[in-house]
């Protein structure tokens, strides 16, 4: 599923934006000084989580992912970085109680990283393959201090971006965890769920803010472009896709939503006049597609 879920919504932050080509990352060596993404500040607190949730789960430790922008190479200081850490099994009992600990204390440190980190905790079984779908992982959103059993980071996409993008914080080759997610799998799951894109931005996404108009449009750009290709890309990378395959009547639209994508989130800042009904207009075209 392409929609991101927000709580409370004045947290937003727009990622919208493509970063600098990632730094190659190294194949050995001390997680100090390797480099993640981008943000120094971020790849310690990578390195930090890797270091703590290495000790609380113990032998049951598999390894730790980055999948999502950041992956995908368009993690910028507007995103959030998603993690999967793989383990032998679902945390529970005191390990459960540890990851808890460790969440409830992370969005406390200063700096802007620490709530801007999320992802999951899932077991090597049912993260192997889209056999694994619907089982719920223990997963934190970035900015809470708690941890849910959801399928948020269950889905094919996310094992799509993981398998054929992820970055390798600690632990085996992805490959090794991760069988590959059959394009007809992606393309029927999004065509399921392209009804329902809408609706589902309106329950977290306040509809008066300019950050939710330009969402709509690259979040059904997205949806379209693994439709049609049977893969998944960035924001940008959909936008950019829609520029070249859709109707040239919808072409100032998205060019638009190219144009401010770097406003970020700004509760204050309303839609650009006929913005938003365009922007519905283009998701009934979508629809009929």
């Amino acid at each position: 599923m392409l929609l991101q879920r927000h709580p409370d919504p004045s947290r937003l932050g727009a990622a919208e934006s493509d970063a600098p080509p990632r730094p190659s990352l190294p194949a050995t060596g001390s997680l100090e000084f390797a480099l993640f993404t981008p943000f120094a500040d971020l790849n310690a607190l990578l390195a930090d989580l890797v270091s703590a949730v290495r000790e609380i789960l113990g032998p049951t430790y598999v390894g730790t992912y980055v999948q999502g922008s950041f992956a995908l190479g368009a993690g910028d200081i507007h995103s959030d970085c998603d993690f999967i850490v793989a383990c032998t099994e679902l945390p529970s009992g005191e390990r459960e109680a540890g990851l808890r600990a460790l969440h409830d204390e992370i969005p406390l440190r200063p700096g802007h990283w620490s709530t801007e980190i999320e992802g999951s905790y899932a077991d090597v079984e049912s993260l192997r393959s889209v056999a694994g779908l619907g089982v719920p992982w223990l997963f934190n959103d970035h900015g809470t201090r708690t941890l849910v059993w959801d399928t948020h980071c269950n889905s094919p996409h996310a094992r799509w971006i993981l398998r054929n993008h992820g970055i390798v914080l600690d632990g085996p080759p992805i490959t090794s965890l991760v069988d590959e997610v059959p394009a007809s799998v992606l393309r029927s799951s999004m065509r399921a769920e392209l009804p329902n894109v809408l609706e589902g931005i309106r329950e977290w996404a306040p509809m008066e803010v300019a950050w939710t108009q330009r969402y709509i449009v690259a979040a059904y750009c997205r949806t379209l472009y693994t439709i049609h290709t049977g893969e998944v890309a960035s924001k940008r990378g959909a936008l950019e896709w829609a520029l070249k395959m859709l109707d040239q009547r919808w072409h100032p639209l998205i060019e638009q939503v190219i144009e401010d994508r770097d406003l970020g989130w700004d509760a204050d800042a309303a839609p650009r006049p006929g913005s938003m009904e365009q922007t519905f207009a283009f998701v009934a075209h979508c629809e009929l597609l």
